[in-house]
């Protein structure tokens, strides 16, 4: 203290006065033995927020005070606030999180996994022995079957939503577009982009059943959704489980096994029981995914005309159906991995879709058909079933 005393003390430069006279102005705690004799008043920092008025020697604070923030003489920054950068990046770091999560919502993760596992698993059939499992297989199947499908998936979900934002609004208000996270003009670049993106690594790949899955594809997902005279099936019940169906049931089994059998290992197409069981299977749970879709948006369709299945004969004969739907294709599946020559193979198939087909049925009969939160749960659930299956798949023999 004395050193303070004994030498001149200078001010930070964040340091404003005003005074409409030449008086002196000097916050108190640096206002040693000094007395002003005019009235003025004096802002420390525009951050700060902190006014002084100084009369006769005596100072009192008007304004906004703030006591916990005292001033640092040699930063010019309140102690224990963070410095402009520190800042800067923690707002530049949740930005980049909220654009993450805002297109992660956008892509629809569950459809993004399923066509993930769904390629994998039926690229597996085309194996014939360990060997085949090389570096051809991994660049086959993921630099360009898997990147290209879900280019193909992300334009289609995005079209749905740039086509439903009024629907979303009710159904699904987390969704970005329909929350106004992302303007109709941020959807259509995206989903340009991804469609772009995927024809041009279908076109350099240059299989042609990878090029013609993405082209069923975009031309069932674009009929599905967009909104122009003779089009927008999904409207019409039955043509939306076809659209579906198609892609699901059978472009990805067919059209993925094709480009890894013919192109990436150069042998003829050769259709095997397990390719044929898979399509078989997958098309009663395309059917079920499709009429399950539509259980928990039953308000917004029915508002805005949609004639979905739920919304024509009701939700709870709708979950019934689907419930009976998959039970009689895991009790199918059973007979067929029973059927199998391969001991091993009977044994996992049998087994595994037993547990599916009994996990099931318990979880049925415990929900909640009048909440739509749980109604949307188990429609998660069917979607995990659906996981499982592309599990299995593989495994028969």
């Amino acid at each position: 203290m004395d050193s303070l005393l004994l030498r001149p003390f200078s001010f930070p430069p964040r340091l404003r006065c005003f005074s409409s006279r030449g008086g002196c102005c000097v916050p108190t705690q640096y206002s040693i033995n000094q007395a002003c004799k005019t009235t003025s008043r004096c802002r420390v920092g525009r951050s700060q927020g902190r006014l002084v008025r100084q009369t006769h020697g005596k100072s009192t604070y008007h304004g906004r005070l703030h006591e916990r923030s005292p001033i640092n003489a040699t930063s010019g920054h309140s102690i224990g606030s963070e410095p402009p950068e520190a800042y800067d990046s923690t707002n530049t770091w949740k930005s980049i999180l909220s654009s993450f999560d805002a297109f992660y919502r956008f892509s629809r993760p569950h459809t993004v996994i399923g066509t993930t596992i769904s390629i994998f698993s039926v690229s597996l059939l085309a194996i014939k022995d360990l060997s085949d499992i090389s570096p051809l297989f991994v660049t086959g199947l993921l630099k360009q079957a898997v990147v290209a499908a879900l280019f193909m998936n992300v334009y289609i979900v995005g079209l749905n939503q740039l086509f439903d934002i009024e629907i979303d609004k009710v159904n699904k208000p987390y969704l970005p577009l329909a929350s106004g996270e992302y303007s109709v003009t941020t959807g259509i670049a995206i989903v340009s982009a991804f469609a772009v993106m995927s024809f041009c690594v279908g076109w350099v790949v240059g299989s042609w059943p990878l090029f013609w899955a993405l082209f069923i594809s975009f031309i069932l997902g674009t009929a599905y959704s967009i909104n122009i005279p003779f089009l927008r099936w999904k409207r019409f019940a039955v043509v939306a489980a076809f659209c579906i169906l198609a892609v699901r049931a059978v472009i990805v089994q067919l059209a993925f096994f094709l480009h890894m059998q013919t192109f990436v290992f150069n042998r003829p197409a050769n259709f095997s029981r397990p390719l044929i069981f898979a399509t078989a299977f997958m098309s009663f749970f395309s059917v079920v995914i499709a009429l399950f879709k539509d259980i928990p948006d039953i308000d917004g369709d029915r508002i805005f005309g949609i004639q979905s299945f739920s919304v024509r004969l009701g939700q709870m004969r709708v979950f019934w159906i689907c419930v009976y739907l998959l039970e009689m294709a895991y009790s199918v599946a059973m007979v067929i991995g029973a059927t199998s020559s391969c001991l091993w193979s009977k044994f996992v198939t049998v087994l595994g879709h037993a547990i599916l087909a009994s996990v099931l049925w318990n979880r049925a009969r415990s929900l909640d058909l009048m909440s739509k939160a749980a109604i949307t749960s188990f429609y998660m659930f069917v979607w995990k079933l659906f996981y499982a299956e592309y599990l299995l798949i593989p495994l028969v023999r």
